[in-house]
């Protein structure tokens, strides 16, 4: 799957992710959507390296789920790091 496939996967995943822990992040929309697009990369790359080439590809359930993953790890982070700034 394309770099440009995992960019549009993590425009959706960020939102998604953000459903999934809901709560007040600063910087809003855009950087949730900078998590959701960075997010999906990382998961493009976490599925390709567990499955290799073959095992994530085109637009399906599987290939969203691993951008999902990666979005929710990089709020995760994001939060543990500005939670830890902030006090």
């Amino acid at each position: 799957m394309s770099i440009l496939s995992w960019i549009l996967f993590g425009l959706i995943a960020g939102a998604v992710a953000k459903l999934i822990l809901p709560g007040k992040d600063p910087g809003g929309i855009i950087v949730t959507i900078g998590i959701g697009v960075v997010g999906g990369l990382l998961g493009g790359w976490l599925g390709s390296s567990f499955f290799g080439g073959g095992g994530i590809s085109g637009f399906n359930l599987a290939s969203f789920g691993w951008a999902v993953l990666g979005s929710l790890i990089l709020l995760l982070l994001y939060r543990l790091v500005f939670h830890k700034s902030r006090g």
